[in-house]
């Protein structure tokens, strides 16, 4: 029975997020949203108006991928919405440091990435990218992953865990979150539901917390390939798509995470 006063657990007000500064790093679905999360195409822009953070900017890119190539340097300068060698989580995260060092954004206490898409539908571009399992990618125990160059990681497991540790390095009271990348008619649900796996078992190696839009998102393949309703064209969310996952990711963030 509830006090004299007391509210429904569900009628409960949202914890406050008013101190929070969030960082968001990712590819397309994110990168619709812009840079300061304030589009309708993108989930950032719903997941910042749910969420209510003291501040809230994507480092997003179209056709970015968690994995690295042979050929992939620090480049914090080039502009790209295509897939490339530079267009990579890694300088997602250098460019983050760079604002952060710079006075342009604070040091933020919730990181979320939301990465993958591209890894899963253009691997013939990352051909290594399932070249190690998760436990491969942490057989090493010599130290963190990040005293090697990014440019010799080059499996989606190596470049998660390489990622993640070199917020936790730069960042290390931040919180990690990973989302999983959603389900896509172009990208197949074979290649998305293996990169799921990976990024998942990747985060429950470095407790870091996972979201696997895959099996909780708005967009299910197999309804977007026979009407579009959450999406644009199968893999890019709709404003309904993009409200839809991201008030599931700020309901989720604030009821697991501890700030």
């Amino acid at each position: 029975m509830l006090m004299a006063g007391a509210m429904a657990p569900h009628l409960m007000p949202a914890a406050p997020h008013d101190s929070i500064d969030v960082a968001i790093l990712g590819d397309s679905n994110a990168w619709i949203g812009g840079d300061g999360c304030d589009k309708p195409a993108g989930w950032n822009k719903w997941f910042k108006d749910k969420f209510a953070p003291a501040s809230c900017r994507s480092y997003a890119r179209s056709g970015a991928t968690w994995t690295n190539t042979a050929l992939t340097e620090c480049n914090i300068a080039e502009y790209s919405e295509t897939i490339g060698d530079d267009n990579v989580v890694y300088n997602q995260i250098n460019r983050l440091a760079k604002a952060v060092d710079s006075g342009r954004q604070p040091a933020p206490e919730l990181i979320l990435i939301a990465a993958g898409t591209n890894d899963a539908w253009f691997a013939e571009k990352r051909p290594e990218a399932f070249a190690k399992t998760a436990a491969e990618a942490f057989a090493d125990a010599g130290g963190s992953i990040t005293r090697r160059p990014a440019n010799s990681i080059l499996t989606l497991a190596e470049s998660v865990r390489y990622g993640c540790e070199m917020l936790m390095e730069r960042f290390p009271d931040a919180q990690i979150v990973l989302v999983t990348p959603p389900q896509s008619v172009a990208a197949g649900c074979g290649n998305i539901n293996k990169v799921g796996d990976i990024i998942e078992e990747c985060g429950q190696r470095m407790a870091v917390a996972v979201l696997r839009l895959d099996h909780a998102g708005a967009i299910y393949a197999t309804a977007e390939r026979a009407r579009r309703n959450n999406t644009t064209d199968g893999t890019h969310t709709s404003e309904k798509g993009a409200r839809r996952n991201g008030y599931m990711i700020a309901n989720w963030v604030g009821a697991m995470l501890q700030f």
